[in-house]
């Protein structure tokens, strides 16, 4: 091994120092006269000890950064450091050149092209330099979040309901929204996580094929009872029917069918949607309110209305050629698949993520609801809070499927034959009446009129198994929800936030629907009665008055002569209440007097 090996080896491990002076004091006894020779280690001095200590020290210092803090962070506090030191620079070299320029005192412009142009120079020549350190790269998914300890809503509690009897049906309850501002920062910039599958298609028909039909229709294809157990079994890949079966595009030549400008419109929303829908004319348009000047510029807000509807409109001047009502813009749609408009709005309602196929987010409204929070809040509060890809509100008063059906069978929702051959199928499949052993499900009846959910394959599946569930059944939504939900949960482990129904009724207003306003409004007026005689007791009946005729008599033995010799008296003209019953009681003992004479 030759002297330079060793010393680069002594530079690196300290403990061969010791060796070297042991060999030097050898060579100078050797030599007897204090000097060494030139032969063994060429490199070594006498000020070799200090350097190599100081170098361990530096050693050891950055082994223990390494150790504690990682490649990747020590990478990004490098690039950290280094790029405050180029912003100290180009701004002490910026305010040097401008001092020099003239009398003017430094300052930095950064509308200064030079000093831009340096900036970006800069940028790029450390980009270039740093390209090779591994940052730490984005979450693929989002993962959630807490609130900040001592935020006002991690303590918030449902205050009791007030104490009234008058007011028994469901009322609003208070929500702990975040500011517009805080919500708004605090949007997922990565989907959420979607359990088991990753990739979602959709089947396409053209021509229809009805082999093996068990219900269905042209617009959501005739699935048969395999396909329809083989859409519950959750792979990573799927392929389902999903509506809009027989088209290329949704929305062209598929049923269900808009204008072209409209669908670029729709493809343009790469963010949050707000969608509703009015058909048959059937709900006014509602406009919301304490929405943000931020989310009218980024939020896409599409009302879907049929012809009837869209006549309507323009007979009453709502409808111009800018296809806006307010804040909505009006699509309107033709060839409806259905002749029931209840089951056309649940197209909109529930395949919002084929419709419009670039957005994040959707937050569907019935027709006849107003909105009154900003979506961004909500969104915040149901889903990205909760950790949710889907959130909808739980019915208010009835949590199991069998008494919903009877209730829809009570108030004449859809055929009760219909209704009974759909629960006794489920029944067939294991539907049994809700129980706590569900739990941590707390319903099987949501209040369908808002939907809050995230477009990520697990939602996207479970609202196209919904609707196929509304086409080839019933329209009444509320009967086969459980059934897919759970279904699902049994692959997957994924479930959807029901949240209370009165925390519904806090962000959006049910109204009246149109034909009940035009009843109201031709309505005869009914004046209530003056308020003095709602104040006053009705008067004491009036004592009965003595008239020319004798008082009956209930016995047999009463002859017309006796009837006939009975002195009369005329009762004189009341006085008073206690007069009058005086001359009635002296009037009546006087005829029994005269009947026992």
């Amino acid at each position: 091994m030759s002297g330079g090996s060793l010393g680069i080896r002594s530079s690196s491990y300290g403990s061969l120092d010791k060796q070297l002076q042991l060999q030097q004091q050898q060579q100078q006894q050797h030599n007897g006269n204090g000097v060494l020779s030139s032969a063994p280690f060429p490199m070594q001095t006498n000020g070799r000890t200090k350097p190599a200590k100081m170098f361990k020290e530096k050693e050891s210092l950055f082994h223990w950064i390494f150790k504690f803090a990682g490649r990747k962070k020590v990478g990004m506090l490098f690039l950290c450091v280094i790029s405050a030191a180029v912003f100290v620079w180009v701004l002490y070299v910026g305010k040097a050149e401008d001092a020099q320029e003239g009398g003017r005192p430094p300052t930095l412009s950064l509308s200064d092209t030079s000093s831009l142009s340096r900036i970006e120079n800069m940028t790029f020549f450390f980009q270039g330099i740093f390209s090779n350190i591994s940052l730490l790269p984005p979450p693929a998914y989002f993962l959630g979040y807490t609130l900040p300890p001592g935020h006002p809503c991690n303590s918030f509690t449902l205050p009791p309901p007030p104490a009234d009897k008058k007011r028994t049906g469901p009322r609003p309850c208070p929500v702990c929204y975040l500011p517009v501002e805080e919500a708004i920062a605090l949007m997922p910039k990565v989907p959420s996580f979607s359990p088991v599958i990753k990739n979602l298609t959709y089947i396409q028909e053209d021509p229809l094929s009805r082999e093996g039909e068990f219900g269905g229709s042209d617009f959501g294809g005739y699935p048969t009872l395999k396909q329809r157990s083989d859409s519950y079994d959750i792979r990573e890949s799927m392929r389902v029917h999903c509506g809009f079966v027989q088209g290329k595009r949704p929305g062209q030549n598929t049923g269900f069918d808009m204008d072209k400008i409209d669908l670029d419109a729709m493809e343009q929303c790469h963010g949050v949607v707000v969608a509703s829908a009015i058909f048959g004319a059937f709900d006014d348009i509602q406009q919301p309110r304490n929405i943000s000047e931020y989310s009218m510029n980024t939020i896409c807000f599409f009302m879907f209305v049929d012809e009837e509807t869209e006549a309507y409109l323009k007979n009453n001047s709502v409808l111009n050629d800018s296809r806006k009502v307010g804040i909505w813009r009006i699509v309107v749609v033709h060839n409806l698949p259905y002749t029931d408009g209840r089951r056309n709005g649940k197209v909109p309602k529930l395949l919002s993520h084929r419709m419009f196929p670039n957005a994040r987010f959707s937050l569907w409204i019935d027709g006849k609801l107003e909105l009154g929070v900003d979506p961004y809040q909500i969104l915040e509060r149901f889903l990205w809070r909760e950790n949710a890809t889907f959130a909808i509100s739980r019915h208010y008063r009835r949590f199991d499927v069998f008494n919903e059906a009877e209730a829809n069978k009570a108030a004449g929702k859809y055929e009760n034959a219909s209704i009974d051959f759909q629960v006794e199928f489920y029944k067939k499949e294991g539907l049994t009446p809700y129980s706590e052993a569900k739990f941590p499900i707390i319903s099987d009846v949501p209040e369908g009129c808002v939907v809050i959910r995230e477009h990520v394959p697990i939602s996207n599946l479970f609202t196209c198994l919904w609707f196929n569930e509304v086409d080839r059944f019933t329209s009444r939504d509320q009967i086969s929800f459980s059934t897919v939900r759970d279904k699902i949960h049994e692959k997957t482990n994924w479930t959807v936030n029901m949240f209370l129904d009165c925390q519904r009724r806090n962000f959006v207003v049910q109204k009246y629907h149109r034909d009940v306003l035009e009843q109201m409004a031709h309505r005869p007026p009914v004046y209530p009665p003056s308020p003095p005689l709602l104040l006053l007791a009705p008067p004491p009946p009036p004592p009965p008055l003595l008239v020319d005729e004798p008082p009956l008599q209930t016995t047999l033995d009463t002859s017309t002569e006796k009837v006939k010799g009975a002195p009369v008296r005329r009762a004189p003209a009341r006085r008073g209440r206690r007069s009058g019953s005086r001359r009635h009681r002296k009037v009546a003992s006087g005829g029994k007097e005269t009947d026992a004479s």
